[in-house]
């Protein structure tokens, strides 16, 4: 069996240790405050279908960004095309979001029987 001896193996068995560590801390953590926002802005009616659709659209976002990134890596050698391309989407979606106007949802209020 390998020991762990030399300073540099040290550090990387540290340094898995940390990012496990910190991902395991922090993975999905989106996840209940986005559910959370579904609630408040559609009512719980839907929640179920309308959060599906919102985790889905966020793996394919991901997956999508991670692919195109790697083309446009093959491509041109650099990722900068794909970072300003990731800028200007989200200046688009900020401009997209600027006129809504968040109100409260009208509830059906229980009547007593």
């Amino acid at each position: 069996m390998r020991r762990w001896s030399s300073s540099r193996s040290r550090s990387r068995r540290s340094s898995a240790i940390a990012f496990g560590a910190i991902s395991g801390l922090t993975w999905l953590s989106t996840v209940p405050p986005t559910s959370a926002l579904v609630a408040l802005m559609f009512g719980t009616r839907w929640l179920a279908t309308l959060y599906g659709f919102a985790f889905v659209s966020h793996q394919v976002g991901g997956f999508l960004g991670v692919w195109l990134g790697g083309i446009v890596f093959e491509r041109f050698g650099s990722y900068t095309p794909i970072w300003w391309l990731s800028i200007l989407f989200g200046v688009l979606s900020a401009l997209i979001n600027l006129p809504i106007v968040e109100k409260p949802v009208a509830r059906a209020v229980a009547q007593p029987a």
